[in-house]
C-alpha cells in the first residue's frame, strides 16, 4: 500500500537554509538532554506544520505539540532552528538538533534513516493553481495526459506520488520551498503547485492571483487514496527519547487541548481521528 505525504518546507523565508554532511554522529541521551535543561528542535519554516514566526517564536502544530511533550517530560527550554525541509533528515544525522518537529510524512523509505514518534497529525493532499483554475486542474491524476506542468517542493514525497501515478519527469518543476510556488504558479512556469492541503490553503492565503483547486480528488494508488501522516523525528540512535515523546504524546493526544491546537491549524475533525488510524510500525512498512 503506497501511504504518502507531506509535508514539505517553507512557507516563510526566515533565516539562511542550512545545508548538513550526511554523515553521523552520535546523538544526545534523553539523561543528558534533561541534564542540559535544553532540546534542539527543528522546524523547516512550513504554515501551519512548524515555523518561526516574524517575532522569533516558534508556532504550527508540530511546535506546540512539542511544547507540551517536552514539559511532561521535564524540559522546559527548546532552542528552536529552522532549516530547509530536504535539510531535516541529514542535519538529525549529523546530531545539529535532537528532533525535528515538522509533522514530516512517516514513509518507508525515511523510516530507513530516521525513527518517528507515533503520528501527531494526518492530512491530505491538494493543488495551488491560478486564480479561477483555468486549466480546469483537479487532481494530480490530471498531469498524466496533458501537456500542463506541475511544481513539487525539492524532498517533499508528492515527487513519489507523480511518479507513481505517472506523471512524466518532463512535466514537474522542482522548487527549492514553498515561498516560491506563488510565483511559480502565478507566472505560469507551471500550471499548479502540488502539496498538502494545508500548505496550499495557507499560500493562497499570502500571495493574489492563486487559489486551491476546489473539488480537489486526492489521489488513489495501489487502490488507496493517498493521506499522510506526520510525526516527531529523530536520528536512528535516538530510540529513547522517541519513545519517551511517543509515550507523552499518546497522553497528550487524549486531551482536548491537543485537539484544539489542530484545529487552530486548521486541521479537520477527521485528520485528528485519522491520525491514530496508523502507527508508526504500519505506516515504514509501506
Amino acid at each position: 500500500m503506497f501511504l504518502k505525504p507531506a509535508r514539505i518546507a517553507t512557507a516563510l523565508a526566515l533565516g539562511a537554509a542550512m545545508v548538513f554532511p550526511a554523515t553521523a554522529s552520535w546523538a544526545a541521551s534523553l539523561e543528558e538532554i534533561k541534564q542540559r535543561g535544553l532540546i534542539r528542535i527543528a522546524v523547516a519554516n512550513e504554515i501551519p506544520y512548524g515555523y518561526v514566526d516574524m517575532s522569533g517564536e516558534a508556532k504550527g502544530a508540530g511546535p506546540d505539540v512539542a511544547r507540551q511533550v517536552m514539559k511532561q517530560l521535564g524540559i522546559d527550554k527548546i532552542e528552536w532552528i529552522t532549516t530547509s525541509f530536504s535539510s531535516l533528515i541529514p542535519g538529525l544525522r549529523a546530531n545539529h538538533f535532537d528532533m525535528v518537529a515538522a509533522e514530516m510524512a512517516i514513509l518507508p523509505e525515511r523510516c530507513k534513516q530516521v525513527l518517528f514518534s507515533e503520528p501527531n497529525t494526518s492530512y491530505g493532499e491538494g493543488l495551488l493553481v491560478a486564480k479561477g483554475n483555468p486549466n480546469d486542474l483537479h487532481s494530480y491524476q490530471d498531469f498524466v495526459d496533458s501537456d500542463h506542468k506541475v511544481a513539487i517542493m525539492a524532498g517533499a514525497d508528492q515527487l513519489d506520488m507523480l511518479q507513481a501515478l505517472g506523471v512524466p519527469e518532463n512535466r514537474m518543476v522542482t522548487i527549492s520551498n514553498n515561498a516560491d510556488a506563488i510565483s511559480t504558479v502565478s507566472t505560469g512556469r507551471a500550471a499548479a503547485y502540488a502539496a498538502t492541503s494545508l500548505t496550499v490553503s495557507e499560500l493562497a492565503k499570502q500571495g493574489k492571483g492563486v487559489e486551491p483547486a476546489a473539488n480537489f480528488t486526492d489521489p488513489v494508488i495501489n487502490g488507496e487514496p493517498v493521506r499522510s501522516w506526520g510525526a516527531f523525528t529523530f536520528s536512528m540512535d535516538s530510540q529513547e527519547l522517541r519513545d519517551a515523546v511517543s509515550e507523552e504524546l499518546a497522553k497528550f493526544k487524549q486531551t482536548e487541548e491537543w485537539k484544539n491546537i489542530l484545529a487552530t491549524y486548521g486541521f479537520s475533525e477527521t485528520d485528528a481521528a485519522e491520525s491514530t488510524s496508523r502507527t508508526s510500525e504500519q505506516l515504514c512498512a509501506g
